[in-house]
C-alpha cells in the first residue's frame, strides 16, 4: 500500500483580500464617523496602508478591514500589522500592514516538531521550501495530524492541500 500525503502551506487568497479591502474602503467613505478625517485604506503589492488624522481613526479603519476579512474567511494571522501602533506622518497617522505568505523556517520546524512529538513512528515530515509535506501509510493518522495542527496555537494561517 502506497503512502498517503498532504502539504501544509500558508497562502493568502489575494482576490478575497482585495474584495475585503474594497468593501472596507466603501464603508469608510460612507460612515459618518470617518467624514472629514482623511480616512483611507490602500494597498500595493504586499503592503496595506491605512491613514487618517488621528490614531484612533486609524485603529477604527483596521477594525473595519479585519471584520471584512473575517466575513470573507481570510485568517487574520495572514495580516501582520507589526506593533499595531499608528505612526504619525506629517499631519496624518499611518498604519502599515503586510500580507504574510509561505512558511518560514522557524514555523516549519515548529510544525514538524509538533508532528514528531505527537506521532513518533507513524508519520513522516519533510520541509521543502515554504511548505511541509506530511506522509503516512495510514490516512487516519494524517487526519489526526490535521486536527492536531488546527488545535495548535501557531502564529501563521495554515492550509492543507494536495491530500492524496
Amino acid at each position: 500500500m502506497a503512502d498517503s500525503s498532504f502539504d501544509i502551506v500558508s497562502k493568502v487568497d489575494r482576490q478575497e483580500v482585495d474584495n475585503a479591502l474594497n468593501q472596507a474602503s466603501k464603508e469608510i467613505a460612507q460612515r459618518y464617523d470617518f467624514k472629514n478625517v482623511g480616512a483611507s485604506i490602500t494597498w500595493s503589492g504586499d503592503t496595506i496602508v491605512m491613514a487618517a488624522n488621528s490614531a484612533e481613526r486609524v485603529l477604527a479603519i483596521l477594525d473595519v478591514f479585519q471584520s471584512k476579512l473575517i466575513r470573507r474567511k481570510v485568517s487574520l494571522k495572514a495580516i501582520d500589522t507589526g506593533e499595531r501602533e499608528p505612526a504619525p506622518s506629517g499631519k496624518e497617522y499611518r498604519l502599515v500592514a503586510t500580507l504574510k505568505e509561505g512558511l518560514d523556517q522557524a514555523n516549519a520546524k515548529k510544525i514538524t516538531k509538533i508532528i514528531r512529538d505527537e506521532f513518533v513512528k507513524t508519520v513522516k515530515t519533510q520541509i521543502t521550501g515554504d511548505e511541509v509535506r506530511v506522509s503516512s501509510k495510514s490516512r487516519d493518522a494524517l487526519q489526526e495530524v490535521i486536527a492536531t495542527l488546527k488545535a495548535a496555537d501557531l502564529d501563521v494561517a495554515l492550509q492543507f492541500v494536495n491530500y492524496r
